[in-house]
């Protein structure tokens, strides 16, 4: 029986996989156009932030690290601890709800603009390929004629300079985990003296290989969840690149002396198709292969320039937009997302600027009554707990306000490390003429540098002293 085909057909199965399962190699046409240059500019500059960030230091400290291992973590020179739990979890929230939002108003424009797979495959790899074996007709050829020496040649030219680059592109990747002392501390230093450090390098370096030299789009279309999230996030007013088929249907061919009126404006020219590095027909609709790299729209503006009609044909719209011709306006749902995003940031803008370097706390030991000293003197045990944030050493000093007594601490002096954690315990003896009442308010300052830090409000524990006595 031969099989039945519909207008929705293109939906049952993947651009790049045959229907015998098998990988479809996608061979795209070189791009170029306003838009294309435009990106061009866009990943240049990424490229550069990404690669010179490592190397930034401020005051002998990265300008960003991601130690997942150790849970340490520094943005823009703010380092944040297992102790910042909190803030790492707003943060987490928060950059949810803007992908979110982000994608409800304008689609996948991450994708094609500023995801790293689809910056170092079109812009790097893809280009080295385009400059070695030609454009995608002689890329096709190459790839299905025998194996002679001149394709022996290009194909080992090709993976000589893919494999030093991939090499580069994830031991950068792997610097904002690790830092960039410790992985010039891998490369430099005998394997023996990093393994784990050296395996995982290489590790690294054959996955980005893979990626960029043969699993390709795969990773846009099978791996990436993003794409299969559009099908929830996405609604008639979000902006993608869309195909107007109002004005491009019925497509057909241009011919010569033919009213323009019998058909629309998309003559069937197939290019969009050609430079998709998806393999899709955008004509088709929305799809979650299409990453939103725009080689589509500066195709057919290319067209429509040749055959003296407007461009747009294919373009950034919302589906209401090309449908009934209304421009792009906020949506409620829209507004939704933006006020719990402004919320969320709010309440965490509010915790950074209040964080301090240093988190102490006080409290009275519980479970523990006073205990007798000599010469008419009582103590109670208190446990102290301090946090540096910092990268400081930060000594730290104790003090009681507005009352004579004396402070033992039970141990070494406090001298804290950088992102140290201190557990310890102290004495507060007072002399019982001091006490007052059963459970005295005292106020303890905490001072480094003599700068006070804090000041802490707790209760002292004591019997109450007899009158006329002292």
């Amino acid at each position: 029986m031969s099989e039945i085909k519909t207008e929705e057909s293109f939906r049952d199965y993947i651009a790049t996989v045959t229907k015998e399962g098998k990988r479809k190699w996608i061979y795209p046409k070189k791009p170029s156009g306003r838009f294309y240059n435009a990106r061009t500019v866009v990943s240049l500059f990424l490229i550069l932030f990404l690669v010179s960030t490592p190397f930034i230091k401020v005051n002998g400290h990265p300008f960003l690290l991601f130690d997942f291992l150790n849970r340490n973590f520094i943005l823009f020179t703010i380092p944040f601890g297992p102790h910042d739990f909190h803030l790492f979890a707003l943060a987490i929230i928060a950059l949810a709800v803007f992908v979110i939002l982000f994608t409800v108003i304008f689609g996948r424009v991450f994708c094609g603009w500023a995801c790293p797979q689809t910056i170092f495959m079109e812009m790097v790899f893809r280009k080295i390929e385009y400059w070695i074996e030609g454009d995608f007709k002689d890329q096709t050829k190459l790839n299905q004629a025998p194996w002679t020496s001149n394709k022996i040649f290009k194909k080992t030219i090709k993976h000589a300079i893919y494999f030093p680059i991939a090499f580069f592109i994830s031991n950068i990747f792997l610097s904002y985990v690790i830092g960039m002392d410790e992985l010039i501390k891998i490369i430099t230093a005998p394997p023996s003296k990093h393994l784990a450090g050296f395996i995982s390098m290489l590790a690294f370096s054959g996955i980005f290989y893979w990626i960029f030299s043969y699993f390709r789009e795969q990773v846009c279309t099978l791996v990436c969840p993003y794409g299969r999230l559009q099908g929830v996030l996405l609604d008639q007013d979000s902006i993608v690149i869309a195909y107007d088929n109002f004005r491009g249907e019925p497509r057909g061919k241009l011919k010569k002396n033919e009213a323009k009126s019998k058909l629309g404006d998309c003559i069937d020219c197939n290019l969009c198709v050609d430079v998709c590095p998806t393999g899709i027909d955008i004509r088709n609709g929305i799809q979650l292969e299409c990453v939103n790299c725009t080689a589509c729209i500066d195709a057919c503006d290319t067209v429509m320039d040749k055959i003296d009609r407007p461009r747009g044909l294919i373009r950034y719209d919302s589906l209401r937009g090309i449908e009934k011709k209304e421009k792009f306006h906020f949506t409620p749902r829209m507004a939704g997302y933006s006020s719990v995003l402004i919320l969320i940031l709010s309440v965490l803008s509010y915790l950074l600027v209040t964080r301090s370097d240093l988190s102490i706390n006080i409290l009275r030991t519980p479970g523990l009554l006073f205990q007798e000293q000599p010469d008419n003197k009582c103590s109670n045990i208190y446990d102290l707990n301090i946090t540096n944030k910092s990268f400081n050493y930060t000594p730290i000093e104790l003090k009681l306000k507005n009352v004579e007594g004396e402070l033992k601490l039970l141990g070494d002096e406090l001298n804290l490390k950088p992102q140290e954690k201190h557990d310890s315990k102290f004495l507060l003896i007072l002399p019982k003429t001091s006490i007052a009442k059963m459970n005295t308010p005292i106020t303890i300052l905490v001072y480094s540098n003599d700068k006070l830090l804090k000041e802490v409000k707790t209760s002292f524990l004591g019997p109450v002293a007899e009158k006329g006595k002292s």
